[in-house]
């Protein structure tokens, strides 16, 4: 990991530093202060920083496709996983289907949020990935750790992440109730934290303890929300290390540090995915499928066990992606072995006529996973949630085969197929462990 941070220093990261050195953060679960960190808009700096030497750099036969989208994974030899892979069908910008010999794919396409009626995930977050590796059979592992982030903004119609590292700067969660009677009766914040009665580690336990906790106290309560305290501590110190934070609260009217800001729990990051080994290649039955790599949000690696430790993701990423590309490099010289490969055909129908039903799909879909399969499961939603995905794969199975393929409709099918993916994995785990928790197993 420390080379790869070598590596991204190189390409023009700018991690914060100080006369000591790097200066290092404190998150949920960690017992020390240890990561590295930009502010707190540590991705985008990392996301910036790689785009940026992309396009500098001119990367010899990088070709970046804009607002393109992969619809599936070509074998070798249809239905044989085993075989390989020989490109991938892609629909274009302006709606064609886009044919693209390959003897390797990597899948890199993150997780799948938008299952969720609250997640801090990008609208792209469809899992497109898992699905497309699970149609070409590879395995699919752990699809019941779902990690939901204990404090997302409410009042947003897509929740902004607060990052746990304001937790350990010392910001405490309260109930909106305790918060008041804090004000009137004071005393020391930490004892006011409704954390204290679920973690020995207050508002910086796991991600998994808090966000349980927080549902918890929501159901009690009534609340839309709880509240992240700062008022007690340095407004400049908050103002200077979360300078992302203070300007979105400020678009709402809130002022960081005097202001309790309101936050609920939101899905967050997909632990479980494609199964690969230590080099990114995709399995099946424990075999490698020839060509086949996944890495970060969509890859399961086992690195993150049960429950994913606050930005450890990003580490994996890097790491995973250096290693994939040692070995991706041999399957180079093979795409001029490959001389045929068959070109999309939609069957039936030039275009899609059946366009409306696909939002209230949708919108049935992330309703039900929130309500059945989200932090909180139990036996008799999870056998419910199995029946509803099931009439809904069918229903949208029948339009798929009819239909020129949309984004929408493309995003549709592999939300419902990671649906069922996750609904599965929730049944088959008979105990509760890290992220799955389901109440009739306690």
């Amino acid at each position: 990991a420390a080379h790869r941070i070598s590596d991204l220093v190189s390409f023009g990261v700018g991690f914060d530093s100080g006369i000591d050195g790097y200066h290092k953060a404190r998150e949920g679960g960690h017992s020390e202060a240890r990561i590295l960190h930009a502010k707190d808009r540590t991705g985008a700096e990392i996301e910036g920083a790689l785009e940026a030497a992309t396009s500098e750099k001119g990367m010899m036969g990088l070709v970046i496709k804009e607002d393109w989208m992969a619809i599936d994974i070509i074998q070798k030899k249809h239905g044989d996983p085993l075989s390989g892979v020989c490109g991938i069908w892609c629909l274009k910008s302006d709606g064609l289907v886009e044919t693209i010999r390959g003897s390797a794919v990597i899948l890199a396409t993150g997780g799948c949020g938008m299952l969720y009626n609250s997640t801090t995930n990008p609208t792209i977050a469809t899992g497109d990935g898992v699905a497309m590796a699970s149609r070409c059979g590879a395995d699919i592992r752990d699809m019941e750790f779902i990690q939901f982030h204990p404090t997302a903004l409410e009042g947003q119609e897509r929740p902004f992440l607060i990052t746990e590292a304001m937790r350990g700067h010392g910001a405490v969660l309260m109930t909106v109730e305790d918060h008041i009677r804090w004000r009137k009766e004071g005393g020391s914040v930490a004892d006011w934290s409704y954390m204290k009665k679920y973690s020995p580690m207050g508002s910086l336990g796991t991600r998994d303890v808090v966000a349980r906790a927080t549902d918890a106290e929501l159901k009690m309560s009534g609340e839309s929300h709880v509240l992240l305290v700062t008022e007690h501590l340095d407004v400049n110190s908050l103002r200077d290390s979360f300078p992302t934070i203070c300007e979105r609260l400020e678009e709402q009217g809130l002022s960081l540090g005097p202001d309790p800001i309101p936050v609920r729990p939101a899905a967050h990051y997909l632990v479980g995915g494609i199964s690969v080994d230590r080099f990114g290649r995709s399995l099946k039955d424990g075999e490698v499928i020839p060509g086949l790599y996944a890495i970060g949000e969509t890859a399961c690696t086992g690195l993150h066990g049960a429950n994913r430790l606050a930005s450890n993701s990003l580490l994996e990423a890097v790491v995973f992606a250096e290693r994939c590309s040692e070995h991706v490099s041999e399957f180079a010289p093979e795409v001029n072995k490959i001389e045929h490969i068959p070109d999309w055909r939609a069957e039936g129908l030039s275009e899609l006529i059946e366009h409306a039903p696909l939002g209230t799909d949708l919108l049935a879909l992330r309703n039900m996973m929130t309500r059945d399969v989200g932090l909180v499961k139990s036996d008799s939603r999870l056998m419910r949630a199995r029946r509803r995905v099931s009439h809904l794969e069918d229903e949208l199975e029948n339009i798929w085969r009819g239909s020129l393929p949309t984004r929408e409709l493309v995003e549709l099918r592999n939300l419902i197929i990671c649906a069922g993916l996750i609904i599965e994995s929730s049944i088959k785990r008979r105990e509760n462990v890290g992220l799955h928790y389901n109440i009739d197993l306690e």
